[in-house]
């Protein structure tokens, strides 16, 4: 009997879901959890599962395609049964939620081996003639184009072409997004990093490697007690009404190879060090494995990026992750000369970089927050008192 394959609910606040690509071709014998292709939400890419044995019979929501939770994806069934109810029955609502955005070629007719060989040789589908039914496009048809050099994308010589889709379009989108739509202003400004790197060496003495404290995570927790004493820079704004928010809900963002996530340490001023050190560490991993889930990429109020591990970047301007008031970028730690006691010694010197959305915060207070995070920074005693 033919199983159906939806678009699943990956999260709370899911509504729909886009298809990245088909990790199987129509036509391929599955197994109940085989992975049969990547959906991706406004937070993350997920692989969905076969739900039973058989032959995955139907493709029916193309790559590109956004869908409602529910929406038909596939079909996997026994070779050659008939599925044509459930193909009618979903149609109505494929063609009206699945249609493709401006641009994209996902609503070109073509197979899902010649969509494959077309990307990797990094050609135009819209300028490919198909040669089979209803004018889809075979495999045949694409290596002919390659062949005779009539599809190329354009004519620069390229060392690699990257389909601008998925994760890396989602990224884009938002960031532009938050670009055009805040009025952002970025502080910038150094901390001497003695007294918090002498505390991580202290309460490290003596622990594994798995269990040491990082200094992402006093930073953090910094940043969570910042948030405490100067509640403003917590905020955001929901339409006419600006809303000081009570819980402190700390981004971390994450590179990964092809992109970034910001999952969340929520509650992070009430979570002891090690707690915070700990969920870091595992957040990470797991965002690295394409394991997290959305409900732990949202909900941030105040997010952190840190570029200080490549050693290369003293001050930046960090995009604001929407609708969040803030965000601070943590820049490298060099050894510099500093005046301390009308004296010239050299200490460990971190930048800090913090945009801020002029719309809800003024200069001042945002140069005010930064004076308190300093000084817990400087002094970080402070942090858990």
């Amino acid at each position: 009997m033919a199983v159906e394959i939806t678009m699943p609910k990956l999260g709370l606040s899911m509504k729909t879901g886009t298809v990245s690509k088909w990790l199987k071709n129509e036509g391929d014998q599955v197994k109940k959890g085989d992975p049969l292709l990547e959906v991706m939400t406004e937070k993350i890419t997920n692989k969905v599962e076969a739900p039973g044995d058989g032959v995955l019979l139907k493709i029916v929501a193309a790559k590109g395609a956004k869908l409602p939770i529910g929406a038909l994806l596939g079909v996997i069934g026994a070779q050659g049964e008939d599925i044509s109810a459930i193909l009618a029955q979903a149609s109505v609502g494929t063609k009206s939620a699945g249609a493709p955005a401006s641009g994209d070629k996902s609503n070109v007719k073509i197979s899902p081996r010649a969509r494959k060989l077309a990307e990797e040789n990094g050609l135009d589908i819209g300028k490919i003639t198909g040669t089979g039914p209803e004018g889809r496009i075979t495999r045949e048809d694409v290596e002919k184009a390659i062949e005779e050099g009539t599809a190329a994308v354009d004519d620069r010589p390229a060392l690699e072409v990257i389909p601008y889709e998925g994760m890396r379009r989602a990224i884009g989108d938002n960031m532009a997004n938050s670009w055009v739509t805040n009025a952002k202003v970025t502080h910038h400004v150094s901390v001497d990093m003695s007294q918090l790197l002498a505390l991580r060496k202290s309460v490290n003495e003596g622990k594994k490697d798995r269990d040491k404290i990082s200094v992402t995570a006093l930073l953090t927790k910094a940043v969570a007690r910042a948030l405490e004493i100067k509640p403003y820079m917590n905020s955001t704004l929901d339409g006419e009404e600006i809303e000081i928010l009570k819980e402190i809900n700390i981004g971390m963002a994450v590179a990964l190879d092809d992109g970034l996530i910001v999952p969340v340490i929520r509650d992070a001023n009430s979570k002891r060090l090690e707690e915070v050190s700990w969920e870091i560490q595992d957040l990470a991993k797991r965002g690295r494995r394409n394991k997290l889930t959305p409900d732990e990429m949202t909900g941030a109020t105040f997010t952190i990026t840190n570029l200080g591990a490549y050693g290369s970047v003293d001050a930046f301007t960090p995009i604001i992750n929407l609708p969040e008031a803030a965000i601070l970028g943590v820049c490298r730690t060099v050894d510099r000369p500093v005046v301390a006691d009308g004296q010239i010694v050299i200490r460990p010197v971190m930048g800090l970089s913090l945009s801020f959305d002029h719309r809800i915060i003024d200069g001042a207070p945002a140069a005010e927050f930064l004076k308190v995070l300093i000084d817990l920074i400087e002094s970080p005693h402070k942090i858990f008192i």
